[in-house]
C-alpha cells in the first residue's frame, strides 16, 4: 500500500504496468495530434519566428513559476528581458530564469539527444545555482492550506539515478508509443522520481516541450501548456496523485492531452492575431512613417519593452538616430514612452494587449497627421 510519508522507494519503472493506449486515450490523442500540427503550421507561417521565441516563452515561463505559486506579471517580465534583471523583483527573477532554461534546452537538443543531464543543465538555470540529484534524505510534498504531507518521493542517490536512467530509456525506445501519450508518461515519471531539491515541476515541463521539438512535433518552443496546468491546477496533482496511489493512467494522460489540443489551438489563434497585427503596423508605419527601417517595426515584436539602446545594439542605428525612430513611433501612437527609474522604456501596448487577453483582437490604428518629429532630423544623419 501506498504511505505518502513514506518514501516511495517501490516507485514502478517504465513502461507502466498497464496499458497507455486504450481507447479513450488514442481517440484524444488524434484531437490533440490534429491541433498540434496546426500549431507548427501556424508557426511556419510566421514570416519572422524570432518574434514567437522571444514572446512565449516569456508567457510560458510566467504560467509555469505562477503554478509553484511564483508570482510574477507578464509586464514585469517583459521589462526584465529589456531592463535587465537589476530593477525586477525575486520572483520576477525566478521566472526569468524559467524562461532562460526553456532556451537552453531548444538550444542543446540542436548538438544532443534529451536526457538526464540536460534536465539538470535545466533546473540548474532554473535556481540560479550549482545542483545535481539529491543525495539527502527528507525531502517532502505538502498541501501549501494544511500542511499534510501528500507525497514522499524515492530516496537515495543511487536509486534516483537508476530510476532516471530507465526514464531515459523509456524516452528513446519506447517507440510503439505515440510521441504525445508518451510526453505524459514521461512528465508523471519524472515528477513521481523528484529528482532535485528543487525545480522539478518547472523542469518538468520545460521537458515536455522539449519532448515534442525531439520528436518533431513542434520547431519552436511555443506550445504554451502551462496556461492549461494553471488555469486547471488542482487536477492537475489530483491526478499525479491517482497515478502514484492507485495507478489510474489513463485520467492522467487524457488530461495532458487535453492540455496539447486546448493550448495547440488557443495559441495558434493568438500566432494569427500576431500576424495580422504585424502586418497592420507594417503598413501603418509604412503610410505614416516612410523612412522607418523595417528593423525597428521588426524589433518592437521581439522586444516589445525596448530601450534606444535595444535598437543601437541590433545594428539598427546610432544612438541619436535610434532615439528618433523611437519617439516617431510614440508621435504616431504605435509605442508608449515610460520612465523606469534612471531609464526609458518604450512599449509597444498594443502588442502587449494580443499577448495577454484571451480574445486574439486587437483595435486598428487611429491614423494621425504626419508631422515634424525627432526622427525626421536625425534620420537624415547617418543610421
Amino acid at each position: 500500500m501506498f504511505d505518502p510519508k513514506r518514501p516511495y522507494n517501490d516507485l514502478p519503472p517504465l513502461p507502466p504496468q498497464t496499458s497507455v493506449q486504450t481507447p479513450a486515450i488514442l481517440n484524444k490523442c488524434i484531437s490533440a495530434s490534429r491541433a498540434l500540427a496546426g500549431l507548427r503550421f501556424a508557426g511556419q507561417l510566421t514570416p519572422d519566428q524570432g518574434v514567437l521565441i522571444q514572446t512565449i516563452p516569456n508567457l510560458e515561463a510566467r504560467a509555469s513559476s505562477a503554478i509553484e505559486n511564483i508570482v510574477t506579471t507578464n509586464d514585469a517580465l517583459f521589462r526584465e528581458q529589456s531592463l535587465g534583471a537589476s530593477e525586477a523583483t525575486p520572483e520576477t527573477k525566478e521566472a526569468a530564469r524559467c524562461r532562460a532554461a526553456l532556451h537552453l534546452g531548444v538550444e542543446q537538443l540542436k548538438t544532443r539527444p534529451l536526457s538526464a543531464r540536460v534536465a539538470v543543465d535545466v533546473c540548474q538555470t532554473i535556481k540560479g545555482v550549482e545542483l545535481d540529484i539529491r543525495t539527502t534524505p527528507g525531502t517532502t510534498l505538502s498541501n501549501s492550506h494544511t500542511g499534510e504531507v501528500i507525497y514522499t518521493p524515492p530516496e537515495g542517490e543511487d536509486l534516483l539515478r537508476t530510476l532516471l536512467a530507465n526514464w531515459e530509456q523509456y524516452l528513446h525506445e519506447s517507440r510503439e508509443v505515440d510521441p504525445l501519450i508518451r510526453m505524459a508518461v514521461l512528465h508523471y515519471q519524472f515528477e513521481a522520481i523528484h529528482p532535485f531539491p528543487d525545480g522539478n515541476g518547472r523542469t518538468g515541463r520545460i521537458l515536455n516541450i522539449l519532448c515534442l521539438i525531439q520528436a518533431r512535433l513542434l520547431d519552436l518552443p511555443t506550445l504554451y501548456l502551462s496556461r492549461y496546468i494553471l488555469g486547471a491546477r488542482g487536477d492537475y496533482y489530483r491526478l499525479l496523485g491517482r497515478v502514484t496511489s492507485h495507478q489510474e493512467w489513463e485520467p492522467w494522460i487524457v488530461y495532458m492531452l487535453t492540455g496539447i489540443e486546448a493550448t495547440s489551438l488557443w495559441t495558434t489563434e493568438k500566432i494569427k492575431a500576431i500576424r495580422a497585427l504585424m502586418d497592420a503596423t507594417a503598413a501603418y508605419v509604412r503610410a505614416v512613417a516612410p523612412k522607418m527601417p523595417r528593423d525597428v517595426v521588426e524589433l518592437i515584436f521581439m522586444q516589445p519593452c525596448c530601450r534606444i539602446a535595444t535598437v543601437v545594439e541590433h545594428g539598427i542605428a546610432k544612438r541619436e538616430t535610434a532615439s528618433g525612430y523611437l519617439k516617431d513611433l510614440v508621435a504616431f501612437g504605435v509605442l508608449e514612452e515610460q520612465k523606469v527609474g534612471r531609464d526609458k522604456i518604450f512599449l509597444h501596448r498594443k502588442y502587449l494587449d494580443v499577448l495577454f487577453s484571451d480574445d486574439h483582437t486587437f483595435t486598428a490604428y487611429e491614423r494621425r497627421s504626419p508631422r515634424e518629429a525627432p526622427g525626421d532630423m536625425t534620420r537624415r544623419g547617418s543610421a
